[in-house]
Formats: structure tokens, sequence, C-alpha cells
């Protein structure tokens, strides 16, 4: 089995790349299940019902959030969408799932949606004790675990790796838009990077406009959250898991 996970799409021109990227690669890779990542789709912050419906009909299977999960209020209207997931160590009693299950190739496939608490500036449970309980339950009911981990710190991503090691298949960090080049299947089993990288403009930073963002750090002075403009680049992974043993065999860091 094939399995593709897509970085953030940041706005717009990710979406648009998106769309237009998405039907070759999937084609020339012969991908079976497709997760992106949309918490920075509309605007660079949150996701609204119409770049929902513009990625639900495509060919992705699911979708995870982050720390903008609640950047738009549209979202309230479909956070219970089967294919959508917010970050499963939000407080309890929240709206949404952080984990679902999905079904590909006769294969049931869980995917747990997570936030990191390191300068996230989001007050959240552990993820370590959530995604430990979350995988002693899924591990039961389901043949593929996948986990998105939406984290600031390189450190709480490589620490995760560790305390799941050999218990999934599959860790990807999300959130710091640079596509990080540490890919790897560990001694337990499990393939991990620290970060997909983004999908949205190509000359900015992390997806922001580079003046307004050089001007945040010369001045201090607070400036206006704006996109950058221009050619835009698309990041991921392929995750090839063995069909009878479902154990990750091999990964492809992805940049179009």
């Amino acid at each position: 089995m094939k399995i593709l996970a897509i970085g953030d799409i940041v706005g717009n021109i990710g979406l648009n790349k998106l769309k237009e990227t998405l039907p070759k690669i999937i084609e020339e890779n012969n991908i079976d299940f497709v997760v992106v990542n949309a918490e920075n789709t509309s605007g660079g912050m949150g996701l609204t019902l119409k770049d929902f419906n513009t990625l639900k009909s495509m060919r992705i299977d699911a979708l995870t959030m982050g720390n903008h999960t609640w950047g738009k209020k549209d979202i309230f209207s479909f956070i219970n969408d089967k294919m959508l997931l917010r970050p499963a160590n939000y407080s309890k009693g929240i709206p949404g799932k952080g984990f679902g299950i999905f079904k590909c190739k006769d294969k049931k496939i869980a995917i747990i949606n997570l936030i990191g608490r390191t300068d996230m500036n989001v007050l959240s449970e552990n993820p370590f004790t959530v995604a430990n309980e979350l995988v002693d339950k899924l591990k039961k009911e389901t043949d593929i675990i996948i986990i998105d981990f939406h984290a600031e710190a390189t450190a709480e991503k490589i620490a995760l790796k560790y305390f799941l090691d050999g218990k999934v298949n599959i860790i990807f960090g999300t959130h710091t838009h640079v596509q990080t080049a540490d890919e790897e299947i560990t001694e337990k089993g499990t393939a991990y990077i620290t970060d997909l990288g983004m999908t949205g403009p190509k000359k900015s930073v992390i997806g922001m406009d580079l003046l307004a963002s050089i001007k945040r750090f010369t001045t201090s002075l607070p400036e206006r959250y704006k996109l950058a403009e221009g050619e835009a680049k698309l990041n991921g992974c392929i995750f090839e898991l063995n069909d009878e043993t479902n154990k990750p065999e091999r990964i492809q860091r992805i940049c179009y």
C-alpha cells in the first residue's frame, strides 16, 4: 500500500497547486490513500466551507488540522464531517474528532491528529499520554495507525517517535512549513519524518510575504499577516507499506 501525506496547505496558492498536482502524483506513484493537512488553507489560517468543499472534491481520504483549527468560524458547520480531524488532545467536550478510521484495500487505517505543547500557544492535553491511550485502543481494531503531529519543536516530535516506536506504522510532523531531510524507518518499524513541509508560495517566509515578514523581524513592530504570491511548491511524503505485514518498507520525500 502506498500512502501519500501532503504538508500544510497555505492559502489559495497552495490549494490551487494541490488541485493541479495531486492527480499527477497519484497516477505516477500508484497512490492508494491520501491525507492532507488543511489548517492553513483559507487565507493562511483556518478552513472555510468553500475551501473544504474544494478539498472534498479531490481524491483525498482524510484532512488533518492544527493550531488554526478554529481560525474560520465556518468550521463549526462541518467540523463533524467524517473525513476531517482536529487535534485529539484538545480539551474534552469540544466539537469534532481527534481520530478517524478509514477503509482502503480491505485494510482499516486509523489516523490520529495531535498538537504539540512547546511554543504553540494552545492550551492542550499531553499529546504523549493521549496518543498512548488512543494507540492502545486502536491497535485492537485497525491494521494501520498513522499520526500527524502538528508541533513546533523538533525535539518534541522526535521524542514522540521514540515513545511510540514500533507501536504505530507512520508518524509525520506538520506545522513548521519546512520539509526536513530526516525520513527513516526506525529499528522497531515505524516510518517517520519530522516535518512534511508546506504546499504554498515558494518565494516566501513559510508562506508569508517577504517584506511583511522582514519588517516584523527588523523593527519588532506589529505587521499585518499577508500571504506571499507567485509560484507555488508542494511538499509531502510517500510511505510504502508491505501489503501482508503492514510494516513500512520505503519513504520518499516529494517536492513539486
